[in-house]
């Protein structure tokens, strides 16, 4: 069966547009990343190689609550579970009984969780470029100042001043493009959605601990 893969990363479009639209997808970043404290949503997931054949389709949802707190959350058939709980990442594989544990990096991290989860000038970790307006989409690329990542590009589409899309590249050149759905901003999230406690019986390997 195919390989679970978190959350990554970008489709390799360059996008054109006006400088007002593309001045508006600028101040949506920022105010997504300064202004929002926490954020929900239903995803669907799409992982493509460089040819861009499909690799997998994933559905699920997230919640994110600043700073350094989220979960990942996918659904059968490639049922997953990544929560960040402010020191900690893990990573919990129903189907392989199999939990991963880690420390939480710092700043904005290598993974797009992290990245959404995060706050504080992106300018110091990113190189951000106004891409402008397709469509109904205004995009933002952020390409990170460190080269150790998980991921080289990243790109967001906003639609009306929310995230809609956000597409991303590793180093490999496999491409994910993560479509949020139902979002709600600044909403109450209860403190237990961002705790984890592994199952009896399950190995866990790591050293988060």
């Amino acid at each position: 069966m195919p390989r679970k893969l978190p959350i990554l990363l970008l489709l390799p479009l360059l996008l054109f547009g006006h400088p007002a639209a593309a001045a508006d997808g600028v101040q949506s970043l920022e105010r997504f990343f300064n202004k929002v404290d926490t954020y929900s949503a239903r995803f669907r997931q799409v992982v493509l190689d460089e040819g861009l054949n499909t690799l997998q389709e994933t559905t699920g949802r997230m919640w994110i609550q600043r700073p350094g707190r989220f979960r990942w959350e996918y659904e059968p058939p490639f049922e997953q579970y990544i929560v960040g709980d402010g020191e900690r990442i893990w990573v919990y594989d129903p189907e392989l009984e199999q939990v991963s544990v880690r420390p939480m990096s710092g700043a904005l991290g290598d993974t797009p969780a992290m990245l959404l989860a995060g706050r504080g000038d992106l300018k110091e970790t990113f190189q951000v470029k106004s891409l402008g307006a397709q469509g109904q989409l205004e995009w933002v690329q952020m390409i990170p100042r460190r080269k150790d990542g998980g991921f080289e590009d990243i790109r967001i589409g906003f639609e009306d001043g929310r995230i809609r899309l956000l597409e991303m590249i590793d180093g490999l050149g496999q491409i994910t493009r993560v479509t949020l759905s139902d979002a709600e901003e600044n909403t109450p999230i209860e403190a237990d959605r961002f705790q984890f406690e592994p199952p009896k019986g399950v190995d866990v390997i790591g050293d988060g601990q």
